[in-house]
């Protein structure tokens, strides 16, 4: 069996970026992943989500805290009992998605995905998997077209990388297909941490593709392009159909959201 017929091993990072995360702060819990959303823990939300979709197969908690894990019962006894693995977070989520890649075969298909992508079905799941397999790259990023996330939410705030063929937001979904795309993460551990100092980024990333950005005339595929060839790698991406696809719980207004249309969703639900 070679990587194209094997399940997704899943890395799912749900340790919290800052020690006074707002999220948790409002939901009085330890840590974001905890929060609570339709009565149900976000994290296990993803875990449920991944656990029906057809695509993935070994799921891995990078995060958070194991102080925390011993606060919610079922998550602890997932991870007791095997059927979820769990790593001590590092510094970072680029350094933690790093470190849990290093420990897994190169020939194994591996999926990267937030804990507080509440919103996550089986069904986003596996279109973003089977899209990545027959993709022919490297390593791809998740994302949704603007216009379609603010038709959905107009009133919700998202983050929107705009190019001259349109605006996108990202999806929290990364796939890492081939032995080489492990250097992506590597990459990724430079950007971020430079992500405070403007002018590094830029050096890291490339003059000539930000000042195209600046003036508005990089495309989605130049930015690929340029991207695959400062990484050595071939990048891509998929574009989600799902409006939700690009909702995370980054902020308390998030939450809010994400709490208004799980409870639409339970209403449709068929007793």
């Amino acid at each position: 069996m070679n990587s194209s017929d094997r399940l997704f091993s899943v890395i799912i990072l749900a340790a919290d970026r800052d020690r006074n995360d707002p999220v948790a702060r409002s939901a009085a819990v330890s840590c974001k992943a905890l929060t609570p959303v339709a009565g149900r823990a976000m994290v296990l939300r993803v875990l449920d989500a991944l656990a029906a979709a057809r695509e993935t197969g070994v799921r891995i908690l990078a995060g958070p805290a194991r102080e925390s894990v011993e606060q919610d019962a079922e998550l602890c006894n997932l991870i007791n009992t095997g059927m979820v693995q769990w790593h001590s977070p590092h510094a970072t989520p680029s350094t933690s998605a790093f470190s849990v890649l290093q420990s897994l075969p190169d020939d194994v298909p591996v999926l990267v995905t937030t804990a507080d992508h509440a919103l996550l079905t089986a069904e986003m799941v596996d279109y973003f998997c089977k899209a990545a397999r027959n993709s022919g790259c490297d390593v791809l990023a998740g994302v949704a077209r603007h216009d379609l996330v603010a038709e959905a939410f107009p009133e919700s705030r998202r983050t929107v990388t705009r190019l001259k063929d349109g605006g996108y937001c990202g999806c929290n979904l990364f796939a890492f297909l081939t032995p080489q795309a492990r250097l992506a993460a590597d990459f990724w551990r430079k950007v971020e941490k430079e992500r405070k100092k403007p002018l590094r980024i830029v050096k890291v990333m490339g003059w000539l593709a930000v000042l195209r950005y600046l003036l508005g005339q990089l495309t989605l595929n130049q930015a690929l392009s340029g991207l695959s060839r400062r990484m050595k790698l071939q990048v891509g991406v998929v574009q989600m159909p799902f409006a939700e696809a690009a909702v995370d719980v980054d902020k308390v207004d998030d939450w809010i959201l994400v709490e208004s249309l799980l409870a639409g969703r339970n209403q449709k639900a068929p007793l």
